[in-house]
């Protein structure tokens, strides 16, 4: 009898896992962890001791709670160890309106969703901790980091779980999220970016502040970024879906990318002086090919760096 496998494991792809094959996602800055051999660390040795208590957040691991300290607060926390300190990687998908959007293909909420998961997957098999962070215009949900195996299932049920609306308020959930994370990790944003620029810059640069390494994966979808609509069309904003207007595309289709190339080549370009990588994802485009081509880049990037 064959079973069928769980919906949520359907955004991994085996087939991507393949090309992705030996690749690696390594920080390239100092994080605060200690994997031998993996990422640099500021710290000196290496300790399984115990750390420190945190309070507990659905979906931390119950056997981590410690039972002597609720029976003195009647509060829950859990046990932190020196272990889990290595790489902690944070996955700030946007599930904002916008990210509905589907064009003639998948919808770049599924595309974010694929490309968060592969990515978990990888790091996950590094034994790096990953969390996950679901926004709109607040965050939505917030799954600390781990690095147990049995984590990607977690991980993976709360983006099935989540399916994209309201407006979005990018920047502000970039400084609430930059305020929460305490140790300096790698963060990585895939967005299609609808805010304003000055206020998205604002944002990542509160990030960089705090000394975490950013990623952003910028997605967007062929139509956004060609425009090849011609016939008079009504468009309709995914974010406000009472507001609705009749264009003529032709007369606008200049202006439109003028707009868009300007408002891409500043943001890559912000990026760059804030040394956080940018990619951009075309979700007509398989996003393992994207992905490979970053992962492969960077590799080469960090061997000439230690060269």
């Amino acid at each position: 009898m064959s079973v069928e496998p769980a919906s949520y494991y359907q955004l991994i792809d085996p087939k991507v896992l393949v090309k992705l094959g030996r690749l690696e996602l390594i920080a390239r800055q100092v994080v605060e962890g200690f994997i031998s051999g993996k990422h640099r660390s500021p710290f000196k040795g290496f300790s399984v001791e115990f750390a420190e208590h945190r309070e507990y957040t659905p979906g931390d691991d119950l056997r981590d709670l410690d039972w002597r300290v609720y029976a003195r607060s009647d509060r829950y926390y859990v046990k932190q160890y020196e272990e889990e300190t290595n790489l902690r990687a944070y996955l700030l998908v946007d599930s904002s309106g916008s990210m509905k959007y589907a064009g003639n293909g998948v919808s770049k909420h599924r595309y974010a969703q694929c490309v968060a998961a592969t990515l978990a997957h990888l790091m996950l098999h590094q034994q790096d901790a990953v969390g996950l962070v679901t926004f709109d215009n607040a965050m939505r949900r917030h799954i600390p980091p781990r690095s147990r195996p049995s984590h990607l299932r977690v991980l993976l049920e709360e983006m099935e779980a989540t399916q994209p609306g309201g407006e979005t308020s990018l920047a502000n959930v970039l400084h609430h999220v930059a305020e929460r994370i305490r140790r300096r990790g790698l963060v990585i944003l895939i967005s299609d970016c609808f805010d304003d620029v000055d206020a998205l810059t604002s944002g990542l640069h509160h990030f960089r502040h705090r000394k975490h390494e950013v990623i952003l994966l910028h997605v967007m979808a062929r139509e956004e970024l060609k425009f090849p609509f011609r016939s008079w069309s009504q468009f309709r904003c995914l974010e406000s879906p009472s507001s609705r207007v009749m264009l003529d595309p032709a007369s606008l289709r200049d202006e439109y990318l003028r707009h868009v190339t300007a408002f891409l080549t500043e943001l890559k370009r912000r990026c760059g002086e804030m040394e956080i990588d940018y990619v951009q994802l075309d979700t007509s485009r398989p996003y393992e090919d994207a992905l490979v081509r970053y992962l492969a880049f960077r590799a080469a990037y960090g061997k000439s760096r230690r060269r």
